[in-house]
């Protein structure tokens, strides 16, 4: 028997025999680790893309929440303007003027009629701002040539017009019942509706008028709807490029750029809009059948009034379109500032 030789049957220790070799990993085709990686690429590219869009939604909401800031400010300033414009005087007499009616407010009222209305100006702000803001930028991306040239003044009054006309479409219920809050404190007691809120408002409307009523003066309100927002926003865009570019560096993208680009803007908003503000206002707080139209509402005030009551309240709406305007594009810039501080990689 050789030396060395190792009988049958036996069985080394197992300290002594080497270890296994350690067992391969199964072989992966090509094509599946791909597919893989492209899974994992395409998952990656979704949820980039998921989290673009939500950023993006929340971009065009900051208008909306812009306006409901501002107009927790200039609610009164508001609240008069419907007071004179609802007001209705024979020809060549005087009114209260707004100091006057703001007196009388406040002395049957209290200082919380000043108010009056609030939680429905908060609602049309929610329904009417949000949309219009978001409007406006959307179709001023869809009318930019992409020419590496800034936007034409006439391609922003295009998105104006647009974006005002769909902001009132979905605004404007809230706009009625925004007016008559504010306008009930004028009438005689007996005559008062009495809303509790903008919910109560809305569902008595719709109840006791029907709802077409929710959309009364929604012709003169788009009207004023496309003209205030090419007044405010599409201005306040020219504005703010001419202050940037065509004063030799005097003006940055800073706080003074957007307190005088707006300004200017709600100038030019009120100009544009008293006319049919007037009329809108009217049309909305006028008992059923009183205006067969909006065209009735108009030439009715001018016989009835002459031509300057369609500019009744002209200076509480300046007085409040003003820094209405202002208010909400400072804040705007501000909540921008924040979303992209927020959002950025």
């Amino acid at each position: 028997m050789p030396l060395f030789s190792v009988p049958l049957g036996f069985r080394a220790p197992a300290q002594l025999l080497p270890p296994p070799p350690p067992a391969a990993p199964p072989a992966v085709p090509p094509a599946a680790a791909a597919g893989s990686s492209g899974a994992t690429s395409a998952s990656a590219g979704s949820t980039s893309n998921s989290n673009a869009n939500r950023n993006k939604v929340v971009y065009l909401l900051l208008g909306g929440c812009a306006s409901m800031m501002a107009v927790c400010c200039t609610h009164p300033l508001d609240l008069l303007k419907v007071r004179l414009q609802t007001t209705v005087t024979v020809a060549g007499t005087a009114s209260d003027g707004a100091v006057g009616t703001a007196v009388k407010i406040v002395k049957v009222e209290g200082i919380t009629g000043l108010y009056r209305g609030l939680s429905a100006a908060l609602l049309r702000q929610a329904m009417y701002s949000t949309t219009r803001f978001a409007a406006y930028d959307v179709i001023k991306d869809l009318v930019d040539p992409c020419d590496g040239k800034p936007l034409a003044t006439w391609r922003k009054v295009v998105a104006g017009m647009g974006g005002g006309a769909i902001g009132v479409l979905v605004g404007n219920p809230g706009d009625v019942a925004n007016v008559r809050m504010q306008a009930d404190g004028r009438l005689a007691p007996a005559q008062r509706r009495n809303y509790r809120h903008c919910f109560d408002a809305l569902g008595r409307i719709r109840r006791e008028e029907g709802l077409k009523m929710w959309y009364s003066g929604l012709l003169p309100n788009i009207q004023r709807g496309m003209l205030v927002t090419v007044g405010q926003l599409a201005s306040y865009d020219e504005f703010k490029y001419l202050l940037l570019t065509k004063t030799g560096g005097l003006f940055k993208d800073n706080m003074l750029t957007h307190f005088t680009a707006s300004t200017l803007a709600g100038a030019v908003a009120t100009l544009l809009t008293q006319p049919v503000d007037v009329v809108k206002t009217r049309v909305m707080t006028s008992e059923k059948g009183r205006y067969s139209s909006a065209m009735h509402c108009l030439v009715s005030t001018v016989r009835g009034e002459g031509p300057l009551a369609l500019f009744k309240g002209f200076t509480p709406s300046l007085v409040r379109l003003g820094p209405h305007t202002v208010l909400t594009f400072v804040f705007l810039e501000q909540l921008r500032q924040l979303h992209t501080y927020l959002t950025a990689d």
